[in-house]
């Protein structure tokens, strides 16, 4: 098994440093959803919630998010991104919102952290501007799905146990 990075020797926190990495193009790809009543997940789709285009302003906040990370995650390192590409899609057999973030950068370490963030950021918004008729909304199946780049290449989850 591998060591965790963000630790010295002596098991203190740290910035991995990442100077001598090549810069690479690096993407993630994060997934979730967020389930909700089915009467609310139709006022989304008709754009009829009181708050005006739930997905709209979600994807917005999602793309802001994904900039933000270094400043919300201790030991990320502040990143120039390429690319952010959010997708949102009703479920009405789950009666969900599905949710999917890419983010790419061409440097010396990965995204999935942005990616991570800017998934989370997105499914609160739904939840925040939704909350007044749907307290009961749940994030769920929120994970990496897929990264490339950098030495360890490129890794795909297993999305049938998601």
């Amino acid at each position: 098994m591998r060591e965790f990075t963000h630790f010295d020797q002596q098991g203190r926190a740290q910035m991995v440093d990442v100077g001598d990495k090549a810069d690479t193009r690096r993407v993630a790809v994060a997934r979730g959803r967020i389930v909700m009543l089915p009467a609310t997940l139709q006022m989304i789709q008709q754009g009829s919630a009181k708050k005006g285009d739930v997905l709209g302003v979600a994807r917005v906040a999602a793309i802001q998010a994904s900039k933000r990370t270094a400043d919300l995650i201790p030991l990320c390192h502040p990143l120039a991104l390429t690319k952010v590409n959010v997708t949102f899609e009703p479920n009405v057999a789950l009666s969900a919102i599905e949710a999917e973030v890419t983010v790419e950068t061409l440097g010396k370490t990965g995204v999935e952290m942005e990616a991570l963030t800017a998934l989370n950021i997105g499914l609160l918004t739904i939840y925040d501007m939704c909350k007044a008729v749907d307290r009961g909304m749940r994030m769920e199946a929120i994970h990496l799905y897929e990264k490339s780049g950098g030495k360890s290449g490129h890794w795909q989850a297993d999305d049938a146990v998601i």
